[in-house]
C-alpha cells in the first residue's frame, strides 16, 4: 500500500548501474557532483568544471624541471623519433607547453584552436588567457607509444636572474591544472644542477595533494663518477625533503635518458635496472587509468564538500544590511578559525581543506552576500555517491582490468629491450648460458658432485633430508630453499640425483649473487637427461 512513498529512499540506496567506468564517472559527475560545485562557485575558486574529454582521454605524463635537465630529450628517447616543435639545447629552448599526442599525420595545433576542440581535454585552459595560449601547442604524430599515452612537455623552470622575468601568465597555476588531470608527474633533475630555484620550489608546492603521482628522475647521471653520484643523490633527497612535505620518500630513478654513449659507463647495470623500473611504471598507466580517474573524482568530491561548508559558513555570518565590508574583512582574517570549527563539526580531516592564504586572497574579490546558504540535499547526494555509487564503479574497474590485462604502453624505447640479448638481465642470473649449446651447470658440476657423494646417495639419489643439510648452509630462508627444491626436483620423486643436486646448487648461487629465481625452470637449465621428461 502506498508503495510510491518509498521510491526516493529506494533509489537513493540502490547504486546506479553503468556499462563502463568512463560512462559511470561522467554520469556521476554531471548528476551528483556538478550541481554542488555550481551552487557554491567551486569553479571560481578551485578547478574548472570537468568535461567528457577529461574522462575519455588517454593517460597523460607531465614532465617538469629546470631548463636543460633533458625533458625534451627524454620524450625523444621514449618515442625514438623527433616530434613537431621540438627544440633541444643547453639554454632554455622549450618556451611553450607542448602536448605530444597521437595523430594520423604530423603537425602542430596552436593553443587557441586547441581549447575549442571538444575531443581534446584542454578546453578549460582558456581561463589562463592569450599570454598562455600563445605558448601552448599540440604536437601530433603517428607513433606507437602515443597510441597509449600522451606526454606534456613544459617550459624549463628558470633560476637566478632569469626567474624574475614575468611569463605573462600564472605558471604554477597552469601546472596545478595539469597536475589534477595527468596520471604521472615526472620531475627531472640534472646531476650537475641540483639547486632548486624559487620558481621550482613554488611549482613543487603547487603539486601538493598530487604526491602519489610524482616520480623523480636524476638525469645525466652518466657524467659523474660513482662516489660523486652517491653524494649528488643524497643532496637531492635532502633538498626534496625540505620542499615535499610528506613522510614517505619519493621514488628517484637514476639514469641517462638519451640515445648517446654513456660518458662514464661504471654504473651501466644500475642505469639499466632503474630505466626498467621507470618504464614499468609508465607502462602500467593505461591499465590503471580508470582507477586514477576514479581516485581524482573522489578527491574532487571531498574538496567540493569542504568548499560548500566554507562558503555557507561565510554566508551565515554575513549581516543582511549594515556593516558588510567590515564583517567581510573580519571573516576573511578569521578564516583559520572557521576551518577549525568546520573540521570539528563535520569530522573533516585538516588535509581536505584548501590552502588558507590562497583562499583568503580569492575571497577578497567576491561579494560574500551573494554566496549560498547550506543546502543539505546537495551534500547528501554527494555523500550517497561516495558511499554507494563509487563502490559499484570499483567493481567495474576490476572487471575492466581483468578483461584487458595486456593494456600496456608499447613501441619506441619500450620495445627496444624486450627481446634479444639487450633485454634487461639477459644472460645473467638464471638466464646465464641461455645461448650456449652446453648445459651451463656442467661447468661447476665436478665441484657439486664431490659434495653429492658425501651425502650417502642410495641408487644414485640423495634424500630430501640429506640434501637439506647441505642446502641450509647457504643461509637462505626456507621459503627460498623450498622454491629451489621445487625447481630442481624435475621428476618430482622427492629426491635429487647428481644432475638435480648440481642444478639446486646452481640456483642457490644465482640467488646468493643477488638475482631473482625464475617462476618456472628455463629450458636451458633443464639437465640434458631430463629434457624428455619435461617435454612429455
Amino acid at each position: 500500500m502506498f508503495s510510491w512513498l518509498g521510491t526516493d529512499d529506494r533509489r537513493k540506496k540502490d547504486p546506479e548501474v553503468f556499462q563502463t567506468v568512463s560512462d559511470g564517472l561522467k554520469k556521476l559527475y554531471k548528476t551528483k557532483l556538478l550541481p554542488l560545485e555550481e551552487h557554491y562557485k567551486f569553479h571560481e575558486f578551485h578547478s574548472p568544471a570537468l568535461e567528457d574529454a577529461d574522462f575519455d582521454n588517454k593517460p597523460m605524463v607531465l614532465l617538469v624541471g629546470q631548463y636543460s635537465t633533458g625533458k625534451t630529450s627524454f620524450i625523444r628517447y621514449l618515442l625514438e623519433q623527433d616530434f613537431p616543435g621540438m627544440r633541444i639545447g643547453p639554454e632554455p629552448t622549450t618556451d611553450s607547453f607542448i602536448a605530444v599526442m597521437h595523430g594520423d599525420t604530423e603537425g602542430l595545433i596552436p593553443g587557441n584552436a586547441l581549447v575549442v576542440d571538444p575531443k581534446k581535454p584542454f578546453r578549460k585552459l582558456n581561463v589562463f588567457g592569450n599570454a598562455f595560449l600563445n605558448r601552448f601547442v599540440c604536437a601530433q604524430l603517428p607513433n606507437p607509444v602515443l597510441e597509449s599515452i600522451s606526454v606534456i612537455d613544459t617550459p624549463g623552470i628558470l633560476s637566478g636572474e632569469k626567474q624574475r622575468i614575468s611569463r605573462g601568465y600564472d605558471f604554477a597555476a597552469v601546472l596545478e591544472w595539469f597536475a589534477e588531470r595527468v596520471d604521472r608527474i615526472i620531475l627531472l633533475f640534472d646531476a650537475h644542477k641540483l639547486d632548486i630555484s624559487d620558481e621550482f620550489s613554488e611549482v613543487i608546492k603547487a603539486l601538493k595533494n598530487h604526491e602519489d603521482k610524482i616520480r623523480v628522475v636524476l638525469n645525466k647521471a652518466d657524467q659523474i663518477e660513482t662516489q660523486q653520484l652517491m653524494r649528488v643523490y643524497g643532496a637531492l633527497m635532502w633538498s626534496l625533503g625540505k620542499i615535499v612535505n610528506t613522510p614517505e620518500v619519493i621514488r628517484v630513478y637514476i639514469g641517462s635518458f638519451w640515445s648517446h654513449p654513456l660518458l662514464i659507463p661504471d654504473n651501466r647495470k644500475l642505469f639499466e635496472a632503474e630505466e626498467q623500473d621507470l618504464f614499468k611504471d609508465i607502462q602500467s598507466l593505461p591499465r590503471n587509468a580508470a582507477l586514477r580517474k576514479l581516485n581524482d573524482l573522489i578527491k574532487r568530491a571531498r574538496l567540493a564538500k569542504v568548499h560548500a561548508y566554507i562558503i555557507s559558513s561565510l554566508k551565515k555570518e554575513m549581516p543582511s544590511v549594515f556593516g558588510k565590508e567590515g564583517k567581510k574583512k573580519e571573516l576573511i582574517n578569521s578564516l583559520g578559525e572557521i576551518y577549525s570549527r568546520i573540521e570539528r563539526e563535520h569530522q573533516i580531516s585538516p588535509g581536505d581543506f584548501p590552502n588558507l592564504k590562497k583562499m583568503q586572497e580569492q575571497l577578497n574579490a567576491h561579494d560574500l552576500n551573494k554566496f549560498q546558504p547550506l543546502k543539505i540535499k546537495l551534500l547528501d547526494t554527494v555523500d550517497d555517491m561516495l558511499a554507494h555509487d563509487i563502490a559499484g564503479l570499483m567493481v567495474l574497474v576490476r572487471q575492466e582490468e581483468t578483461n584487458r590485462p595486456q593494456q600496456v604502453v608499447k613501441g619506441g624505447a619500450f620495445d627496444g629491450t624486450l627481446n634479444g640479448p639487450f633485454g634487461h638481465g639477459y644472460g645473467e642470473g638464471a638466464g646465464e648460458g641461455i645461448d650456449e649449446a652446453e648445459w651451463v651447470v656442467a661447468r661447476d658440476k665436478p665441484m657439486y658432485d664431490e659434495i653429492f657423494y658425501t651425502l650417502s646417495p642410495v641408487n644414485g639419489k640423495v634424500t630430501g633430508a640429506n640434501a637439506k643439510k647441505e642446502m641450509v648452509k647457504s643461509k637462505l630462508p626456507n621459503t627460498v630453499l623450498g622454491k629451489i627444491w621445487k625447481l630442481a626436483d624435475i621428476d618430482k620423486d622427492g629426491m635429487l640425483d647428481d644432475e638435480e643436486f648440481a642444478l639446486a646448487n646452481h640456483l642457490i648461487k644465482v640467488k646468493l649473487e643477488g638475482h631473482e629465481l625464475p617462476a618456472d625452470l628455463p629450458g636451458h637449465l633443464i639437465p640434458p637427461s631430463k629434457r624428455k621428461i619435461t617435454a612429455e
